[in-house]
């Protein structure tokens, strides 16, 4: 493996070196993508596609969004990082990697669902978490984290109980992770205000609406 990523870079000439503090990882232009993850597969022993995810590196940023995957070797108990930034940050895509690892499928509706990055020939790009015509991405930088009040998707359920999908209390947020804890225990995020819930609201806040019975 100490030799993947010299030898990456001279097969792809425009690859760059990602920073990182435990597996071999790589930045590829979002054109080059296929390829590099094609080669990785049937070059180099890569079978595994453990998973992948977004990046939003904010609102300011540019490129705002990065896809990145975690490929696995079962042949040589190694794993290769790949990082893609998007090119177009108001309509983020890349290209799909299902025809190279069918289990992108999930991983690409999850990462359309919470980014609204597009995965260009996936074969069925629809939502897996929120429901078919949800307006927002949750994962996105400019989301809250008690999350947006929006309207039910079943009108039968929203006219019966005359609730909408509300936002969440956060109950005392905003949360925190002990930095540089050992014991995971002590390291676990939590909330640095838990003077309120929702049986009593943060000071300020309207009272959430209960659910008709």
């Amino acid at each position: 493996m100490s030799d993947l990523l010299p030898e990456m870079m001279g097969r792809f000439p425009t690859l760059t070196e990602r920073p990182s503090s435990d597996h071999p990882a790589v930045n590829v232009p979002a054109e080059d993508l296929v390829a590099v993850l094609h080669y990785l597969r049937d070059e180099k022993g890569f079978d595994h596609l453990a998973d992948l995810t977004g990046i939003d590196n904010g609102l300011e940023a540019s490129p705002r969004f990065t896809v990145v995957y975690h490929v696995f070797s079962t042949r040589d108990h190694g794993w290769v990082r790949i990082a893609a930034d998007c090119p177009d940050n108001a309509a983020p895509a890349v290209p799909s990697a299902v025809s190279l690892w069918p289990g992108a499928n999930w991983h690409e509706r999850e990462c359309f669902d919470m980014f609204g990055i597009r995965f260009e020939g996936h074969p069925d790009l629809r939502r897996i978490l929120m429901w078919d015509g949800y307006p927002h991405h949750p994962l996105r930088k400019d989301f809250p984290l008690a999350g947006i009040e929006t309207p039910l998707s079943d009108a039968e359920v929203a006219a019966e109980t005359g609730t909408t999908a509300i936002a969440a209390p956060m109950a005392g947020g905003p949360f925190v992770a002990g930095a540089g804890k050992l014991n995971l225990g002590e390291a676990e995020p939590h909330a640095k205000d838990e003077s309120w819930s929702e049986r009593h609201p943060q000071p300020g806040q309207p009272e959430l609406r209960q659910v008709k019975e």
